[in-house]
């Protein structure tokens, strides 16, 4: 249940909610705040699934949808095998919808006690999906992949990810030129 305040925070965002915009924007620097308040210009409408399918959220504005998982911790890493296994079998799930109906998986995750210039969160996309054209081929590119481990175990390392406001930016220039 606690998990359910990061999802409604980060549909907030994504939705450019004025009351969120100004919460993260008072614990960013100059150019985090900036790329923030860029989804003023392009907001997304945000559904949250109901239960956990290994999709928390579904953002959709224009040609873009993204099916969003929602991971929080108050540790650099999250192992995917923790939970008696349950983030493996969603992000298992998550690759088989995403392979099938050529959407771009987000894997958005939260970290509880720090950031980079204020910003909490860092966004990742499953490995080994294949793009061959447009703009999804283009922001699957730019992604960082969630690693695996030696044992071939998923893993998403915070510092690894791509944060959120630099995604935010990557996508407003996609949708406006």
């Amino acid at each position: 249940m606690r998990g359910s305040i990061y999802e409604r925070e980060l549909k907030r965002i994504f939705e450019a909610d004025a009351k969120e915009m100004e919460k993260i924007s008072r614990r960013c620097g100059y150019d985090t705040r900036a790329n923030y308040l860029l989804l003023k210009k392009i907001p997304f409408v945000v559904l949250r699934a109901a239960g956990s399918f290994g999709i928390d959220l579904v953002a959709v504005r224009g040609e873009f949808s993204f099916p969003v998982e929602v991971k929080s911790s108050s540790q650099k890493t999250f192992l995917f095998t923790a939970q008696s296994g349950r983030a493996r079998e969603q992000a298992d799930e998550m690759e088989r919808i995403c392979r099938n109906s050529n959407l771009l998986p987000l894997y958005a995750y939260r970290l509880k006690d720090g950031s980079i210039d204020g910003d909490p969160w860092a966004i990742f996309t499953l490995d080994g999906l294949e793009f061959s054209e447009g703009r999804n081929r283009y922001l699957y590119n730019k992604i960082p992949k969630i690693e695996r481990t030696a044992s071939g175990n998923r893993v998403m390392y915070w510092e690894h990810g791509l944060l959120l406001n630099q995604f935010v930016k990557y996508l407003y220039f996609l949708l406006v030129k």
